[in-house]
């Protein structure tokens, strides 16, 4: 008998160590669970009925649309800070050959793809948990389900879809912008004594063949899980709980997607 207390205070301290992790790991579960389902039903024609693809050209226009300028300035800035840096400082040492290796190292594989995530979560992902955060309020996606429709395939599927494509499309462009303003920048610092083509040889040349294939699935990858990652945070506001007050949960939440998708894709390449 002396030890059945023993036995329940042990098992009461496993129960609070379940509700800890579960509380802690739930937001991934529920990410991963989410973006698998998503996945799959985007493989399926009938999950493209015509309210889907309206709204998901609707959520390419605002995603890729609206971060365009903010991409192309950034990246603008981006040339003239570290790339026509990189182009003076390794003209001045003679060390031309190593300009590729450098501009693919920084800029390609790490900065542009944290800084078009960061721009889509600011630009777009605020937008969209705005949205679901009021729809889930009004009631209205309790509505969906009552008609029959899947919430997650007029909702979530079109946005993560028009994320994903936004963000491929925005890096590309950013990191064209940046290497066209930085070696005009440099040419005008005279600090380039080479060709605009020998300037994209190198860099072209300095690519892996790991690399066609990581910085792709960078951006496909950071648009799709901020675009559920905003979803879910939306959609799991408490009746009562003011919409705009997610916004910083969500903003902490899509910056810990960043940088775990990037941090990951690098280590697998």
């Amino acid at each position: 008998m002396s030890l059945r207390p023993k036995a329940v205070g042990w098992r009461r301290g496993l129960a609070a160590i379940g509700r800890t992790v579960r509380s802690r790991a739930g937001f991934i579960l529920i990410l991963a669970a989410l973006s698998w389902g998503v996945l799959r039903e985007a493989g399926r024609p009938r999950s493209w009925r015509r309210t889907v693809r309206a709204e998901f050209g609707r959520a390419l226009h605002q995603a890729a649309g609206g971060g365009l300028a903010t991409a192309v300035v950034t990246g603008a800035l981006t040339g003239v800070a570290l790339v026509s840096q990189a182009l003076y400082w390794l003209g001045f040492a003679g060390q031309q050959e190593l300009e590729g290796a450098l501009v693919v190292t920084v800029l390609v594989r790490e900065l542009t793809p944290l800084l078009i995530g960061i721009i889509l979560l600011g630009r777009s992902g605020s937008v969209t948990v705005m949205e679901l955060g009021s729809l889930r309020q009004s009631g209205q996606v309790r509505a969906l389900g009552a008609m029959g429709i899947d919430p997650a395939l007029l909702l979530i599927l079109p946005r993560a879809l028009a994320f994903a494509l936004a963000g491929f499309t925005l890096g590309v462009v950013f990191v064209w912008v940046a290497l066209v303003v930085g070696f005009v920048a440099g040419s005008l610092l005279g600090a380039v004594h080479e060709t605009a083509w020998m300037f994209l040889d190198h860099v072209l040349s300095a690519m892996r063949a790991a690399d066609f294939a990581v910085f792709p699935a960078k951006m496909f990858s950071i648009g799709f899980l901020i675009a559920v990652t905003m979803c879910v945070t939306g959609l799991t506001l408490r009746p009562g709980y003011d919409a705009g007050r997610l916004l910083p949960l969500a903003f902490v939440r899509g910056v810990f997607v960043i940088m775990l998708t990037s941090v990951v894709l690098s280590l697998a390449a």
